[in-house]
């Protein structure tokens, strides 16, 4: 006769082995507080056969979804897209698209240039035709031609090697409050001349072309329309506008919403964009038949503006990049480009919206180039800030 302990000994150590057997699978509950730290269950998965250890980790990373792509975009701060037509990239190329503002156009500009290899983004949106040439220049981008290039009209395309892709474009000019006008008996100007006579004395505000896109701009249409080197230039007239109380801005927004009439201010006259009047006719919160601004259209006295995408060169992300350019030439984001922006889109094929007709274009504006803005721009806002602010 067996005896009673010689069994218990017996069903003990069978006891035993089933539980090592049992570890040896990783079957351990996953609650037990011993089970991460056991050597036995890291030691033993290492010592089967090749092929199994190998198949299931397959089959498992098969079933997670693949990271999505980060795209990072650098603007200046006008820019402005709806987020459902940001959403429709990054859901059909399985990536989050960040839009990093960082402040003006030539701030911007600066920027990518100091991070020249080493970018902070992806893409810079925002090189306009004032600042072209030195952006192609310090060499900052890569080249891509989008298939959606051939929507664009010839007299849009930037740059011809493709560095720089055109997205949208509007005409900077003086903008009048039509109401101001009819209540002081005025006449819409003319000619640039006729604003240094007396009835326009202190009815003008304009923004600094050292601090404001626009600024700049309307520096330019005034070399454009008086020379640099007449009997009576750019700087003369810009001298007679100080003489008959010119008021200038940093910026645009102060202009427009601080010293223009229509918003509380004395100056019936801003320096703005041809397509304010719609933006004006849009955002009424009365009904209107006619919006309350109105263009100054003068040949030469007013800007063509374009602006341009680019990859930045260092990007980690090209591929996913081309693809954004591709879907900024096309229609979803064309078409909401100037409900946002109040600037034109570049693709032609784009339909505009109804109010866009108050969004006159001028038949004849500056005809001066990048290449000669590119070389002549500092100069010109020197000599620009000794006779207007000193």
């Amino acid at each position: 006769m067996i005896k009673s302990t010689t069994i218990s000994a017996i069903i003990t150590l069978l006891a035993l082995l089933v539980l090592t057997a049992c570890g040896g699978d990783g079957d351990t509950p996953s609650t037990s507080p011993t089970a991460a730290p056991k050597p036995a269950a890291t030691a033993k998965p290492a010592a089967k056969p090749a092929a199994e250890p190998t198949a299931k980790p397959t089959a498992k990373a098969t079933s997670v979804p693949a990271k999505p792509g980060e795209l990072v975009v650098l603007t200046n701060d006008s820019f402005d897209i709806g987020e459902e037509i940001i959403a429709q990239f990054e859901e059909a190329n399985n990536a989050k698209v960040t839009i990093q503002k960082a402040g003006s156009s030539g701030a911007v500009l600066n920027r990518a240039i100091l991070e020249k290899g080493n970018p902070s983004g992806d893409l810079l949106y925002g090189v306009d035709n004032t600042f072209l040439s030195r952006a192609l220049r310090e060499d900052i981008f890569i080249q891509y031609e989008s298939d959606l290039i051939d929507n664009v009209p010839a007299q849009f395309i930037l740059d011809d090697t493709f560095h720089v892709t055109p997205v949208d474009y509007g005409y900077v000019n003086l903008n009048y409050d039509i109401a101001y006008l009819e209540e002081n008996g005025l006449t819409t100007p003319t000619s640039l001349e006729v604003l240094t006579q007396p009835e326009w004395d202190g009815r003008l505000v304009v923004e600094n072309p050292a601090t404001s896109t626009p600024g700049l701009a309307f520096l330019i249409a005034t070399v454009s329309y008086f020379g640099e080197d007449d009997d009576y230039d750019y700087l003369d007239y810009w001298a007679d506008l100080r003489a008959n109380n010119l008021a200038v801005k940093d910026g645009w927004s102060e202009a427009y919403y601080t010293d223009f009439s229509k918003y509380g201010g004395d100056r019936p006259l801003v320096l703005s964009y041809a397509t304010s009047p719609a933006a004006e006719f849009f955002f009424s919160e009365v009904a209107l038949e006619e919006p309350p601004t109105g263009n100054v259209l003068l040949d030469k006295a007013t800007f063509l503006q374009i602006e341009g995408i680019g990859i930045l060169k260092g990007t980690d992300n090209e591929d996913l990049a081309k693809k954004f350019i591709d879907f900024v030439l096309d229609r979803p984001f064309q078409e909401d480009i100037p409900g946002r922006m109040f600037v034109y889109p570049v693709n032609s094929e784009a339909e505009l919206p109804d109010y866009f007709r108050f969004a006159e274009v001028p038949s004849a504006p500056a005809d001066i180039g990048p290449d000669t803005i590119d070389a002549k721009r500092d100069e010109w806002i020197d000599e620009w800030t000794s006779v207007v602010l000193r």
